[in-house]
């Protein structure tokens, strides 16, 4: 498990470095952010599908799906001449990826025991170490010396050996997974029979996405919690490697520095929320965690001025990664102890279906939003949009006391 989250780790990391100079290439500059948005779109696709296929199935066809997805969409992309091209196989790896990040939720869900999911969770942020320390610079040196297009067939061929390693994993869940799957089927099934109502599974997913829009308390309001933060780092990192390419001037390995940062934070900030080192409760992660990303994000801005060193947004991007590092680990706990045994891969998806979806949107939306100030404004059009992703951040700190299931306690 962790050797594929160090392979999806390399992977952003190393595209997020690369696009930059293949919207350039491939003549789809203003298509920059929509190469990101796509991915994240589709990947709602995978993550629909996987949460009852796992829920019914176990998790193993999700996974060998999804990766089988993952490594095509790699190769159409890797191979485009032409950025509709690129953009189709971004959509394909984003159904990929959105089925095996399913799996892995329920997989830990199958095999580990509750204790010990705080653990996992960290040591799958812990995962994007190794990645963020040489990923965005190899990237950059791929690019300038082979080409963009190896940043991606390398990933595609990197995948295999990682996804083989998982095989003993899921051979051991999956006969806990189709029993659990099982029982979940013939419950619904009773339950169906007794009321009438064979639409079950869909009235509880209405009834959890209006919880979410209003943000419930209790695993609606995680679900919230967890787009929130999405759409404002999702948004603002799409942003800053093309801010300190085209803008800065930095090479795409340079630029690359500012992602490798962000990640450390994060993998640092998860290490201490998997040993609980600050001794607070969920929610005080969380508002904590959403604190710091708010911080951040609203530091980096400093970077569209053109005299202030490029160091200096970075030691504040290091911030929103460590924000992330404790919201993220946190919310993914709080995910799996809110769902009943039988609906863990619902609610997994849901989880990650919010987190796609708003990263979706905000990629789309700072993207259209930074062209059209930037017409007019300028490079403070960078500055605007970073401060708006801010706020979505601020969001979170204020939904923090939400995420706790007991419903009659006042939200602190």
């Amino acid at each position: 498990m962790v050797a594929l989250c160090s392979l999806g780790a390399f992977e952003a990391l190393a595209v997020s470095t690369a696009m930059p100079t293949v919207a350039v290439d491939l003549d789809g500059l203003r298509y920059y952010t929509f190469a990101f948005a796509v991915a994240f779109a589709t990947s709602v696709v995978g993550m629909l599908v996987a949460g009852r296929w796992c829920d019914r199935s176990g998790p193993t066809p999700a996974m060998w799906t999804g990766v089988a997805l993952f490594v095509a969409g790699l190769v159409v992309a890797g191979t485009a001449t032409g950025m509709g091209a690129l953009i189709a196989g971004r959509a394909v790896q984003g159904v990929g990826n959105g089925l095996f990040g399913v799996a892995l939720y329920v997989l830990v869900a199958r095999v580990f025991p509750a204790q010990r999911h705080p653990a996992v969770f960290s040591a799958f942020a812990a995962a994007w170490v190794v990645p963020a320390i040489v990923g965005p610079g190899l990237a950059g040196l791929v690019v300038d010396h082979v080409g963009w297009r190896w940043v991606l067939l390398g990933a595609a061929v990197l995948t295999v050996p990682a996804a083989i390693l998982m095989r003993p994993g899921l051979t051991a869940a999956q006969g806990g997974a189709v029993a659990a799957g099982t029982v979940a089927d013939g419950a619904a099934a009773g339950g169906a029979t007794a009321v009438g109502q064979p639409e079950r599974p869909v009235r509880h997913a209405l009834r959890l996405a209006f919880g979410v829009l209003r943000a419930g308390r209790g695993l609606p309001a995680v679900v919230s919690v967890r787009a929130l933060v999405s759409g404002a780092f999702t948004g603002a990192e799409v942003l800053l490697p093309l801010l300190l390419v085209h803008e800065r001037h930095l090479s795409p390995g340079g630029a690359g520095l500012i992602l490798t940062v962000g990640a450390l934070g994060w993998s640092g900030a998860s290490w201490v929320r998997g040993r609980d080192l600050l001794h607070l409760s969920h929610a005080g992660y969380v508002r904590l965690g959403g604190g710091l990303l708010a911080l951040g994000m609203v530091g980096t801005a400093i970077l569209v001025l053109p005299d202030v060193p490029a160091g200096f947004g970075m030691a504040f991007w290091v911030l929103s990664g460590s924000g992330m590092g404790l919201v993220y680990p946190t919310l993914s706990v709080l995910t799996l102890e809110l769902a009943a045994p039988h609906e863990q891969g619902s609610a997994s998806s849901a989880l990650q279906v919010a987190d796609a979806v708003a990263a979706a949107i905000a990629s789309s939306a700072t993207g259209a939003l930074l062209w059209a100030l930037y017409d007019v404004a300028g490079l403070p059009a960078y500055a605007v949009v970073l401060g708006l992703t801010g706020l979505l951040a601020a969001g979170a700190v204020a939904l923090a006391g939400r995420t706790r299931a007991e419903a009659l306690l006042p939200v602190p």
